[in-house]
């Protein structure tokens, strides 16, 4: 964990100011520094790495506190960055995923197309045809939606500009749209029809479409919800099946993998990083305040202490409302600008359960009992839903203010490929849990008996499947939507730093009129998932972000 004080920090002019020190800020302050410029990055809370953070909450036990999995951080930043060489190390999972069923029988799923046909051939020989053809059509979609992430939007220009900006301007958004043409035309007409289906139906029409195994749905239907408020049956919600073949480790696409060490190494890599390019980071370093010339510029930040750091140049890793509502002094904004701001959607239903264990978890279904990991423990374990309509059950009480009497719950064991952040013999246990609302009707997440009940709940429900899992139990640390917003910094709990709806992606991110990291207070920028394009461990916002930040100090 990095642990320089703020205190430390020296009284100069930054060229920039990274406010946060997750993955997103860490990243832009790597490519800022790379690009010669004098960089601060201040931390509010003791450790670096925002939501890609690894903390030893139990004595022994190295816990992923929030993001859990790696797959997303785009391959130019590994390159760029030479993140390998500064410390991270993927590894891979095989099978990827396991989804046990009471009547017990089970389906494993990964890289392996034989196991993938004989899993599935148990539920259906219909399903197990299609699914290779389901696979490449997400991934011919992902190879078009690609190049997008790692592209500045085209946005229209804001506020007065030369005759040589407007130029340029109309010259990027030219070729960026011919680039989107040629690509459209690559995939063709059908494909473009069904990328259009995918991005707009419910997850579950789509599903329905191509299969017909209760459980095969069930268990790629999670991914159409991961970290979001949406059912299965939600409109829009069907785009999100991509991530299910998005991103890669090591070159190969669609794997996702742990990280020795914890999430937390991604983080410390970045930071590797942009500490030998010269970027400074101080942890312990709260930035209360954006202080401007009164409407037009950024002057700096004010830390909690009361010290002044000065910079033109500020970039927010914080989401958008704590950027521009809370950080951002009263009547500086326009008012149409923070009022979009305020009304964009930072709900969240998901709640995480970090778990020491003495045992791994032994699976009914397997019929197995052995200590050492099988096959059923590498990958994602879905655990409550063996139907699309479970699922939904699930959502549909949180749509009704009541955390999920049975609810999703995604289980990951990264102890089975890291023996780094567990004592022998001894496992690391990830629950991702939906759906569990802000504010509950039946009771209050400040409430230890309320936590406690709830977490029981889960525990129960693991104990179905794999018996005497709750006695396995050492001890854990458990983040509802208000215990994420406090700690971690996520407004509303959400993951994403806002909802990743279809009106809220792209030239609509964060709001409409400002999705190429800019905003209307000149010299302030926002690099967060709150910024295209969005949410996860994917740095594709801090890159982005710190381009833009270079190409507008060279015009000055």
């Amino acid at each position: 964990m990095w642990r320089r004080s703020f205190s430390t920090l020296p009284e100069k002019k930054w060229d920039a100011v990274v406010i946060g020190g997750g993955h997103n800020g860490l990243t832009a302050a790597a490519y800022l520094a790379r690009g010669g410029l004098s960089v601060a990055v201040l931390e509010r809370r003791h450790v670096i790495g925002g939501a890609a953070v690894t903390e030893e909450i139990v004595p022994g036990f190295k816990f992923s506190r929030c993001s859990y999995l790696q797959s997303l951080l785009r391959p130019c930043i590994i390159r760029e960055l030479e993140l390998g060489r500064h410390g991270l190390k993927l590894l891979k999972r095989s099978p990827s995923s396991f989804t046990p069923c009471l009547d017990g029988r089970y389906l494993l799923l990964g890289p392996d197309h034989e196991l993938n046909h004989s899993e599935i051939s148990k539920f259906s020989k219909h399903d197990a045809d299609a699914y290779p053809r389901y696979e490449k059509q997400l991934e011919r979609f992902c190879g078009f939606m690609d190049p997008l992430l790692d592209a500045t939007p085209p946005e229209s220009l804001q506020g007065a500009s030369s005759l040589n900006d407007k130029l340029r301007n109309k010259m990027y958004k030219s070729a960026f749209w011919a680039r989107c043409l040629l690509q459209a035309a690559s995939l063709g007409q059908k494909d473009m029809v069904d990328f259009m289906d995918l991005l707009l139906a419910p997850a579950s029409k789509v599903l329905n479409n191509w299969f017909e195994s209760d459980v095969l749905k069930a268990t790629l239907a999670t991914d159409a919800v991961i970290g979001s408020t949406a059912s299965v049956h939600t409109p829009g919600s069907g785009y999100v099946l991509l991530h299910h073949v998005m991103g890669e480790t090591d070159g190969e696409k669609g794997i996702w993998s742990y990280v020795e060490g914890g999430m937390g190494s991604v983080s410390m890599a970045i930071a590797n990083a942009a500490k030998e390019a010269g970027a400074q980071i101080f942890t312990n370093a709260e930035v209360s305040e954006i202080l401007t010339d009164g409407s037009s510029l950024v002057k700096g930040v004010l830390l909690a202490d009361g010290t002044r750091v000065e910079s033109s140049a500020i970039l927010s890793n914080a989401t958008p409302y704590r950027t521009y509502v809370e950080l951002v002094p009263t009547n500086v904004l326009p008012e149409k600008f923070v009022d979009a701001i305020k009304n964009s959607d930072y709900s969240s239903a998901t709640t995480k359960i970090n778990l020491a264990v003495d045992k791994l978890p032994q699976f009914q279904c397997c019929n197995t009992n052995h200590s050492s990991p099988g096959p059923e423990h590498f990958g994602t374990i879905h655990i409550g839903a063996e139907s699309m309509d479970e699922v939904h059950s699930a959502c549909h009480d949180s749509e009704n203010g009541q955390p999920s009497r049975r609810p999703v719950i995604e289980m990951t064991i990264p102890s089975t490929l890291d023996n780094t952040i567990s004592p022998p013999g001894k496992h690391v246990i990830n629950l991702f849990i939906q759906y569990t609302p802000y504010k509950p009707s039946d009771g209050n997440w400040e409430d230890p008996s309320y936590r406690e009940a709830f977490a029981q709940r889960c525990f129960k429900l693991i104990d179905e499947y794999a018996p005497g899992f709750s006695s396995s139990i050492i001890s854990y640390d458990m983040l509802t939507p208000p215990d994420l917003e406090r700690e971690i910094g996520l407004t509303g709990g959400n993951i994403f730093h806002g909802a990743m709806g279809l009106d809220s992606l792209f030239l609509m991110r964060p709001v409409k009129g400002w999705s190429n990291y800019r905003s209307p207070l000149k010299g302030l920028y926002l690099c967060g998932s709150g910024a295209h394009p969005g949410g996860g461990v994917m740095g594709a916002p801090g890159r982005n972000a710190a381009h833009v930040v270079l190409q507008d100090l060279k015009r000055i």
